[in-house]
């Protein structure tokens, strides 16, 4: 059964009732794996390039660990928002283009000690997106991916069950206290990332890998999501 999309009523109560707890105690699943993207990178990256920076969380919590922190997201206000907020940080460069356009560009060929997608994988052709990051990493450099992916066998829909049980748990680790109605009145309006429904399977995202990325390391994780680690061969 796929939780996400059934149509049972007692699965739908239980869903809603927790998307109250969760709104009550909420987490973001996408900076949840920041901590595993900083302990990932390589020692004293130079040069790291965010695909879909979205509106620069990760930007932000790369800017102390490499020297220089590009991000690219495709979307004109998540794009405008980033720059804006990152304007007076000379270490951080922003820019409204695609992953096709930054690896179509023949200077930034294996300039990068680490490229990272947090949701956004999911947004491109996959065989695509992996092949042109590849080309963008220096000999030694790590892919690193946080992405979601669509339930289709028995073990994700398992996976994706667990997923909805743990996250209110998390949600009270993280976030013990009540958020109220009001909390979220009082909160300024942010631009808000495009979403699309992943089509992506976990079994697609292993077999493009195997075939482009030898060695890359592929996880199910909390909140819906999939890792994919890869380090660059040294030739």
């Amino acid at each position: 059964m796929n939780i996400r999309a059934t149509s049972n009523p007692l699965v739908r109560a239980a869903g809603h009732w927790l998307e109250r707890v969760n709104d009550r105690h909420p987490w973001s699943h996408n900076d949840h794996f920041h901590p595993w993207i900083l302990r990932s990178l390589p020692a004293a990256p130079t040069r790291v390039l965010d695909v879909g920076c979205g509106r620069g969380e990760l930007v932000g919590a790369l800017i102390p660990r490499a020297g220089l922190v590009e991000g690219i997201d495709p979307d004109a206000a998540m794009a405008y928002a980033t720059a804006t907020r990152f304007r007076s940080e000379p270490r951080v460069h922003i820019a409204r283009r695609t992953l096709t356009e930054q690896a179509g560009d023949p200077a930034r060929a294996g300039q990068y000690d680490a490229v990272t997608m947090v949701a956004s994988l999911h947004h491109m052709d996959t065989a695509t997106a992996l092949a042109e990051a590849s080309a963008l990493l220096r000999p030694g450099g790590r892919l690193l991916i946080v992405t979601l992916t669509r339930p289709r066998t028995r073990a994700d829909h398992a996976w994706d069950v667990l997923s909805a049980l743990m996250n209110p748990l998390i949600g009270l680790v993280k976030h013990p206290r009540l958020v109220r109605p009001t909390d979220r009145q009082a909160e300024p309006a942010a631009a808000a990332p495009p979403v699309r429904d992943p089509q992506l399977t976990i079994d697609d995202l292993r077999e493009a890998a195997a075939e482009l990325l030898p060695g890359a390391r592929i996880r199910r994780r909390q909140g819906f999501r999939v890792t994919l680690s890869w380090r660059k061969p040294v030739t």
